[in-house]
């Protein structure tokens, strides 16, 4: 079953309405991807995404899906950087993928198939591709090199982009990113850091970014 634009565009406007956060569960063995999916989803963090970077990650994603799925919560799956890639986070049952970059092959094969993509932008150029090909949501990644600064710059000729800041972005520095305008921040470390997990539900109690 395929999907638009716009139905990708209302999937993510719903999976982050009450939130502003995803949790990135990186490169651990099934068993604690599972623990920190359900600390993440007991914070009140409602996406939670495991990164395909190798087949030894398919594991761990279709373990996170297995417990999101008693829970009635849907899984993404992140570098997925190849239509081949996309195929299997799909199989695993992911509800989503993400890509670290804009690839217009993998943007084609997801809506062909009908699952959600969130492409990766670092530059306005990128950011504009995604807006004519009808996209509302985006990766700014690697966030904490373009830094908070290069949100609100992009969003100023994009003010209907939602940004999801990626990479290097924890509970230090994840308000600053919202505050510039992205719509979420992805988190992965501070999520299995007692010292950053109460900043981390701080954020949930911030007032609403703009809804451009």
């Amino acid at each position: 079953m395929s999907a638009t634009p716009a139905d990708v565009t209302r999937f993510f406007d719903d999976c982050f309405a009450t939130v502003p956060v995803m949790a990135i569960l990186r490169g651990h063995p099934p068993e604690r991807t599972v623990e920190l999916a359900e600390k993440a989803w007991d914070l009140g963090v409602t996406q939670v995404e495991v990164p395909l970077q190798d087949p030894d990650a398919l594991p761990s994603l279709r373990a996170a899906v297995a417990a999101g799925s008693r829970r009635g919560m849907g899984v993404g799956a992140g570098t997925v950087t190849t239509p081949e890639r996309l195929h299997l986070a799909r199989d695993a049952g992911a509800a989503f993928t993400v890509a670290p970059g804009y690839d217009e092959d993998v943007l084609d094969e997801s809506l062909a198939t009908g699952i959600p993509h969130l492409p990766g932008v670092s530059t306005p150029s990128e950011a504009g591709r995604a807006r004519r090909r009808g996209l509302h949501w985006v990766k700014a990644f690697p966030a904490s090199h373009l830094g908070p600064a290069w949100v609100r710059a992009v969003r100023a000729p994009f003010p209907d982009l939602r940004i999801v800041a990626t990479g290097g972005v924890d509970a230090e520095n994840a308000a600053s990113f919202l505050h510039a305008g992205a719509r979420v921040v992805a988190l992965g470390s501070a999520l299995a850091d007692p010292a950053q997990l109460d900043r981390v539900t701080a954020l949930f109690a911030r007032d609403g970014a703009d809804d451009g």
